[in-house]
């Protein structure tokens, strides 16, 4: 039976013991982050600087929430705008592996110059045990490179640090509720953010669509669940599709994007199943989007369960 109070404890002396002078640690305002930051911070003090870099691929205001939440502790913290140039790098590209790799480079790039800058030879990940299973660790088949496992380079200048590599997720929340910290609860977001829910090539149009659409599927399933009293789906979102159909606006005819609504429960990541969402609540969700983002005009529910599906699309 896992332990919460013995792995904190273990975690912090391990991270002592294996860091010795500065180190950074990327923050993305997931539960994961946060809790590698926590003890990294209990064990390290002022030698622990957390970045946030803002890659452009953020939910609606997630970044400038970081921000609150991180320059509110005690805890150095640096602040990075990298959206242009993320989003220049994924120009053209199709692939999903291919994506995840650009994406987990630049992130490492932009680290190194912090480390240099700072003195720091330590990069803290709050890489859990999924991200690497999928990513193809040990004799496994690789599902999907996690951007901070297999997406990293091969030649990185600072050693890596993973105090939660052997967790899974409800495991992580565990540790996270024990640690006081608020995201306990929060749904996953994928490192990569919005370029795995839009499949196929990236440009500003469809991030700012998919955006949209994501924050009407978290708004409409989170004020459902709090009326009704029920507990929130594990992870739910919208995914654009490369797909355009024929519709009509008002009396008028209409060639727009597809969105797919993705909701599923699952307790650490490993398996899922959808969520069995009531009608009327994606009716008002697909209203929604149709409605309020005018280049869609067709809305449809994944009912695929993990596997075979995995749960991001990409």
């Amino acid at each position: 039976m896992f332990d919460v109070k013995e792995f904190v404890e273990s975690a912090i002396e391990k991270i002592r013991e294996e860091i010795k002078g500065k180190a950074i640690i990327a923050v993305s305002g997931g539960v994961d982050s946060a809790v590698a930051a926590k003890l990294a911070g209990i064990a390290l003090g002022k030698n622990l600087i957390a970045v946030h870099i803002d890659t452009g691929l953020m939910r609606e205001g997630e970044s400038e929430g970081v921000r609150k939440f991180y320059e509110g502790k005690n805890i150095n913290f640096i602040f990075i705008d990298a959206s242009k140039d993320f989003i220049n790098a994924l120009r053209g590209v199709t692939d999903p592996e291919e994506k995840r790799r650009i994406i987990g480079e630049k992130f490492i790039r932009i680290f190194e110059e912090i480390a240099k800058k700072e003195n720091a030879e330590y990069l803290i990940q709050g890489t859990i045990a999924p991200d690497w299973i999928e990513s193809g660790g040990g004799a496994r088949d690789r599902i999907k490179s996690h951007h901070n496992v297999a997406g990293l380079p091969e030649k990185i200048s600072f050693r890596i640090v993973e105090p939660l590599r052997d967790l899974y997720k409800d495991e992580v929340r565990k540790v996270a509720k024990y640690l006081g910290i608020e995201v306990h609860e929060r749904q996953p977001f994928p490192g990569p953010g919005l370029a795995v829910r839009i499949i196929g090539e990236i440009n500003e149009e469809k991030i700012k669509i998919v955006r949209k659409a994501c924050k009407i599927v978290e708004e409409e399933i989170e004020n459902f669940c709090e009326e009704r009293k029920v507990a929130k789906p594990w992870q739910y979102f919208a995914v654009l599709l490369p797909v355009k159909s024929v519709g009509v606006h008002g009396d008028r005819r209409a060639y727009g994007y597809t969105i797919a609504i993705r909701s599923v429960d699952s307790s650490d990541a490993m398996t899922a199943s959808y969520s069995k969402l009531p009608h009327e609540l994606l009716e008002k969700i697909a209203g929604r989007i149709v409605n309020e983002i005018k280049d869609v005009n067709r809305v449809v529910y994944d009912i695929s369960n993990k596997p075979p599906a995995t749960i991001e699309w990409e």
